[in-house]
């Protein structure tokens, strides 16, 4: 079976491989304005970056049998036993620290004492630049004692230093060793103990991170001045205040889960610049990470954040608005704003708008249309989307559909309704007349050139050429189920349900009807979607989709992007984050009233 991990993270850094079977951590990441992207600290294929190890009476003992959980739906515990030690720990990234804690308590369940070394060990290996692509980045690794504090000190430099990470044990009677060589720096923090029976030790190495050696130590410092009780308790206290505390323990489980995953792995502060940035994953596991598409960060992350941290979304429009307003609706940026994929996408110019008018709609707050940015922003927007406008019909080409594939026909309706409930959204939020006249003829110029007929039967075509031609086709990123929830059409309108039903039908070739993991794909993923999962929760399907979360195994319980439809395993995606703000929202629309928050 393959590897399994249970993501975890702050603001600043996230720990996207921490194995369930070993406790070990075999990597870490931290988002680098400067460098664009990603960048991710590796271990060997040996020997992970970080794994706890337990020596009784001179022999070793690696853990076994672990069991997991999450505080709070999110910090990872585990317990387990290492020959007559019962090992119990606890990886936490505090929210608002630069770095995280791993814990370890110990209990001697013999009659005896025994003679214990333990701590924790690893290898740091190389380091990597990670934008879709990885890159091994080239510079010299060093680890050295800091001469102020005596703790390990380990730096990369590429000329200067690039970053720095350093551990700072709770007991000053850890031992440091390490040794430098090909193969990396392997190290160890080891305490020795006599263990009493049943008697108890807590062991607990907080890390830091920095530029360079000293922001990397103090931040260590910090948290270990703060103590691990207030750390722990000021970070439930962050994850309770933005709990949904669903009725049914399995949905509850999943919805706070993935809910904490997207916030903190598809938002980060940038450790150079300590800004705010948005990215489809902070987790290189995911095969396009560390970059910025307008459609999945303001469509699929936004309304679940929105939902659960009213602030954050708000800062959330400000970077959009801010260092990506230049390119927005070309495919995908490097997260300083510059063009990382050229290619014009409908879907991505106008989701801009739609979270904004989100946004004001949720919180009653106009102040952003204030700022000269949304402003300039939104002006920029619509002279692209002119641009895009048939001669004679109110109809908006495309070049990129929404699974950021090449179109077929360059009118796709999906993503002409969203122009049309975009230019209603600008027309209330700038009280400008013209706009709602430009969406009424955008909405009559989908109903009379998109719809076709068949058998008798009318349905909506996925995409138009406006010379006779169209195709029967839905992709689960931009899916016509969802037109209702646009608000374009009822879901009892026939002609609507007739798409709906064509679509979903067992001859469609990607409905995956009747299989146990039923629901919607496509080409560019070829099994069920988790995004196909939210449009069918959010279009009425609720039963259907919440038994298909409450059985599918995703990614150890993470949303991705499609799974197995006979086993619910994922096959393609993982760790896609943005998706699991998206399915959290859909799951939250579609049960309100059944949940309240902690």
């Amino acid at each position: 079976m393959d590897t399994r991990y249970l993501p975890t993270g702050n603001e600043m850094i996230s720990i996207p491989k921490l194995n369930e079977d070993t406790a070990s951590i075999e990597d870490v990441t931290f988002l680098h304005m400067g460098y664009k992207g990603l960048v991710e600290l590796r271990g060997r294929m040996d020997m992970p970056l970080m794994e706890p190890f337990l020596e009784q009476d001179n022999q070793p003992f690696p853990l076994s049998g672990l069991e997991w959980d999450r505080l709070q739906f999110w910090v990872p515990r585990f317990s387990g036993q290492a020959g007559h030690i019962r090992v119990a720990g606890t990886i936490l990234a505090p929210i608002g620290e630069r770095g995280f804690l791993y814990r370890m308590e110990l209990t001697n369940t013999d009659s005896v004492p025994h003679s214990i070394v333990c701590g924790l060990r690893g290898c740091w290996n190389s380091a990597w630049h990670c934008v879709n692509e990885d890159k091994q980045i080239e510079g010299t690794m060093h680890c050295f004692e800091s001469p102020w504090n005596g703790s390990l000190i380990f730096d990369m430099r590429c000329g200067v230093p690039l970053f720095c990470f350093a551990p700072m044990p709770e007991e000053s009677s850890c031992v440091s060793t390490w040794e430098q060589s090909d193969a990396g720096i392997c190290y160890r923090l080891a305490h020795s103990y006599m263990l009493e029976s049943q008697q108890r030790r807590m062991v607990t190495v907080y890390w830091g991170f920095g530029m360079e050696e000293v922001s990397a130590a103090t931040s260590a410092k910090e948290m270990l001045r703060q103590g691990y009780q207030h750390e722990e308790a000021q970070t439930l206290l962050w994850l309770r205040e933005r709990t949904l505390w669903l009725k049914d323990d399995a949905l509850r489980q999943f919805y706070n889960t993935n809910l904490f995953f997207c916030m903190l792995f598809s938002t980060g502060i940038t450790l150079d610049t300590e800004e705010l940035v948005l990215v489809t994953s902070r987790s290189p596991r995911y095969y396009v990470s560390a970059a910025y598409w307008d459609r999945d960060s303001l469509l699929w992350s936004f309304p679940a954040i929105l939902d659960a941290d009213r602030e954050l979304a708000r800062r959330m429009l400000e970077y959009v608005f801010g260092r990506q307003q230049r390119n927005i609706g070309v495919h995908s940026r490097f997260i300083d704003g510059t063009v990382l994929e050229p290619g014009f996408e409908l879907d991505e110019l106008i989701a801009p708008v739609l979270a904004l008018g989100r946004y004001v709609e949720v919180t009653g707050d106009h102040s952003l249309l204030d700022e000269r940015e949304v402003r300039q922003g939104l002006d920029g927007i619509l002279q692209k989307l002119e641009k895009r406008r048939h001669p004679h019909t109110a109809l908006y080409s495309t070049f990129l559909q929404p699974t950021d594939d090449e179109i077929v026909y360059p009118y796709l309706t999906y993503d002409n309704v969203l122009v049309w409930k975009g230019l209603t959204v600008l027309a209330a939020l700038l009280g400008r007349d013209e706009l709602a006249q430009r969406a009424e003829q955008v909405k009559q110029a989908i109903w009379g050139n998109c719809v076709m007929g068949q058998n008798g039967n009318r349905y909506f075509a996925w995409s138009i050429d406006l010379d006779g031609r169209h195709d029967v086709y839905d992709e689960p990123p931009g899916s016509l189920q969802l037109l209702p929830y646009w608000g374009f059409c009822s879901s009892e309108d026939q002609v609507y349900r007739n798409t709906v039903d064509m679509i979903r039908s067992p001859d469609y070739r990607y409905s995956f009807a009747g299989k146990p993991f039923g629901e919607i794909g496509c080409p560019h993923a070829p099994h069920p979607w988790l995004l196909s999962v939210a449009n069918s929760l959010l279009c009425g399907r609720v039963e259907h989709s919440a038994d298909i979360l409450k059985k599918a195994a995703m990614d150890n319980g993470i949303a991705c992007e499609s799974i197995d439809e006979i086993t619910g395993e994922c096959t393609t995606g993982e760790a896609f984050a943005t998706c699991a703000g998206f399915v959290c929202h859909a799951l939250r629309t579609s049960l309100e009233g059944d949940g309240n928050a902690e």
